[in-house]
């Protein structure tokens, strides 16, 4: 096969073509491998993310009886030094 003239225009050789779409396919291959990479991580996270959100409403649910503790110790205190004040 001979090549056309020079002044034919543009001409890619089909070595050229399969290169280029060699070199695409090779980049699509690369950029699905980072996309699972990023997926796996973002699986990662999510799990994390659940894990502490758990630990965090748990502690929430326990932090309730401090306050209250609190609270009736200071009612016995003021019971206790008001008792003398009365008898």
């Amino acid at each position: 096969m001979t090549s056309p003239a020079p002044d034919a225009g543009v001409y890619i050789s089909p070595a050229q073509t399969h290169a280029e779409v060699r070199r695409i396919a090779d980049g699509q291959i690369r950029m699905e491998a980072k996309l699972d990479a990023i997926l796996g991580d973002q699986r990662e996270h999510r799990e994390t993310i659940a894990d502490h959100e758990s630990r965090i409403r748990h502690l929430e649910a326990n932090r309730w009886p401090l306050p209250t503790i609190s609270a009736v110790g200071a009612i016995i205190a003021v019971v206790a030094s008001v008792v003398p004040l009365i008898h």
